[in-house]
Parts: C-alpha cells; sequence; structure tokens
C-alpha cells in the first residue's frame, strides 16, 4: 500500500464513521484511541490466526490500516 492509498483509506474510514456510527464499538476519540492501543499489542495474533504471513513489527501503512480498523470495533 502506498501513502496515497492510504490517504484514500483514510477518507473513506472517516466516511465509514459518519454513516455507520452504530456499527463502530468506539465512538470517541478516548475509547477509539485505547482500543487502538490494545490492538496494537494484539494484531500480530490476528495475522498468524487469519495465516498471514505479516510481521506485525515492520511497521507499513498495511499494518497501520489494520490497527485502525481492528480499533473501530476491539472491545
Amino acid at each position: 500500500m502506498t501513502r496515497i492509498e492510504f490517504i484514500k483509506f483514510l477518507k473513506e474510514f472517516r466516511k465509514d464513521l459518519e454513516e455507520n456510527k452504530t456499527t463502530w464499538e468506539n465512538k470517541t476519540l478516548e475509547d477509539f484511541l485505547e482500543a487502538m492501543e490494545a490492538y496494537t499489542e494484539d494484531v500480530q495474533g490476528f495475522y498468524d490466526n487469519m495465516k498471514m504471513d505479516v510481521d506485525a513489527d515492520k511497521p507499513t501503512w498495511d499494518n497501520f490500516k489494520t490497527i485502525l480498523k481492528g480499533a473501530s470495533i476491539y472491545e
């Protein structure tokens, strides 16, 4: 994923929050950031369970996208 593709994702991600707020678990910035912190700690388990050959310790735009999406629903 390129930086430009990530920007497009962010625009769509924000629009999803605006249009589907009821489906998001973490609607406030405080809740979202708390979930983002927890999901970032656990994301390698997600990759492993999904049998994805991804190293969460290597920062990429794709990893950051996964973390943001996960934080929107992570409890």
